[in-house]
């Protein structure tokens, strides 16, 4: 089941009786860890376009921000655009090119999330589909608020919901 927003935005609906969850539109985010050049380039829009001769900080050195500090900020994608175009350096110097087909690793359009069955409550939004560039490797992660009928810390009436960061896909090059 979807619904439309007061901004003509289509998310998807669920409730415990119609799981598994589904979407339509997704967000998308790209980063690029110990990398030079890195360029990603998705839905016709460049998300990254980073310097050719400047090694990018490496995800480690981010201590505990890492990977909570990955999200998707370019909203309202239709799924699915062309694959994303990734082009960077790895830290050795190797230049790497890669196609990333989102809409066959996300084919069956399933949210991914960590909530038990029976355990969603209301409605989800888009989910964030993130890109990660990392040296040698590309990481495909979906995040997504997903609420539940339960507190997620126990007390805390403002906890009823996941929004897991969930790996969905990984090659090295």
């Amino acid at each position: 089941m979807t619904h439309q927003d007061s901004n003509g935005h289509v998310a998807a609906t669920s409730s415990a009786s119609r799981e598994p969850l589904t979407f339509v539109r997704h967000n998308f985010g790209a980063f690029c860890y110990s990398t030079y050049g890195c360029r990603v380039t998705y839905n016709g829009f460049t998300q990254v376009s980073e310097p050719d001769d400047v090694l990018q900080l490496s995800s480690a050195s981010l201590g505990e921000k890492y990977p909570a500090n990955l999200d998707a900020s370019y909203l309202s994608i239709g799924n699915f655009p062309e694959p994303a175009n990734v082009e960077w350096k790895s830290k050795d110097g190797v230049k790497h090119s890669a196609f990333v087909d989102i809409a066959s690793i996300f084919r069956d359009q399933r949210v991914l999330h960590h909530v038990p069955e029976g355990g969603v409550e209301g409605d989800i939004g888009d989910p964030g589909i993130i890109l990660e560039v990392n040296d040698r490797t590309i990481n495909v992660y979906m995040k997504a608020f997903v609420p539940t009928r339960a507190a997620q810390v126990p007390g805390n009436t403002h906890s009823h919901f996941r929004d897991d960061l969930i790996l969905a896909w990984s090659r090295t090059y």
